[in-house]
């Protein structure tokens, strides 16, 4: 069941599943996702954790003020850490996907008592040098200009048109995601790939290096981009673990879940 909270500026929309008595488990989408991004994997987790997964700012239902800068990673982080509190959780699991998983780590690095162990599925720390994110942000402009003036479908037929959705692409149930995806708001969706795109967030990598809190990273063999930057970001944290699924690229939730579910549930419980 789905319910809403307002907290600051944010109003959120989530879904949760199990009892509230459980371990919780944080959800957070990645982009064009919404809340109901991990229902299969929520589901099967349900018997043992409580699950929540939210709609993060311009997806799904959630609202936030007319200040663009509600999107900003800071932002919607600290929003999150309200949407904890106003919950009541003093501390979770926290598991995000691309974007979100983007979000995760920030979230772990700048808020460490709040979360004791992080799955980042098909995430990064952002972007290392100045050039690189000055780059990304007028790539990420343009592609918010084409949310903005071209029909939503054709949009998202060129999104998944890149190398790592090439096996999503296969899947049987991948018309199914396509139309989950229609469900968003484009000129919301331009908003958060405006602000809260790999260029404009801050760079983690160098707090990564000091990070303590146990965290798995988790890739799929064909999304060699990730493969690369999870690589690299096990080097530097002594306290992440690596593990490559196969027979996936960079959706391993959806096209691997029972590999996705047993790798988290083993992790967590551990």
């Amino acid at each position: 069941m789905e319910k809403s909270i307002t907290v600051e500026q944010y109003h959120f929309n989530y879904y949760s599943l199990g009892r509230s008595s459980h371990p919780p488990i944080l959800f957070l989408h990645g982009f064009m996702g919404d809340c109901r991004e991990f229902n299969e994997v929520m589901s099967l987790l349900s018997n043992q954790f409580y699950c929540l997964a939210v709609d993060l700012p311009g997806h799904g239902k959630s609202q936030t003020s007319d200040d663009d800068q509600d999107y900003i990673m800071q932002k919607t982080a600290n929003g999150l850490i309200r949407f904890l509190d106003a919950l009541d959780i003093k501390n979770s699991f926290l598991l995000g996907y691309s974007m979100g998983g983007r979000l995760a780590l920030y979230l772990t690095l700048h808020f460490p008592n709040y979360f004791s162990k992080v799955v980042l599925e098909s995430a990064s720390p952002g972007l290392k040098t100045q050039a690189e994110r000055i780059k990304r942000i007028e790539s990420d402009r343009t592609l918010a200009q084409e949310l903005e003036t071209e029909e939503f479908s054709a949009f998202l037929a060129k999104w998944y048109n890149q190398p790592l959705f090439a096996s999503l692409k296969k899947h049987p149930a991948f018309e199914k995601l396509l139309k989950s995806r229609l469900q968003n708001h484009p000129f919301n969706l331009a908003k958060s790939l405006r602000y809260l795109s790999t260029g404009c967030q801050p760079s983690l990598w160098k707090k990564l290096e000091q990070n303590t809190i146990s965290i798995l990273l988790l890739v799929g063999e064909f999304d060699t981009k990730f493969v690369n930057i999870n690589s690299e970001m096990a080097s530097l944290c002594k306290s992440a673990t690596l593990e490559i699924v196969d027979q996936c690229g960079h959706t391993i939730h959806f096209e691997q879940v029972n590999r996705f579910i047993a790798k988290t549930r083993d992790f967590l419980s551990k």
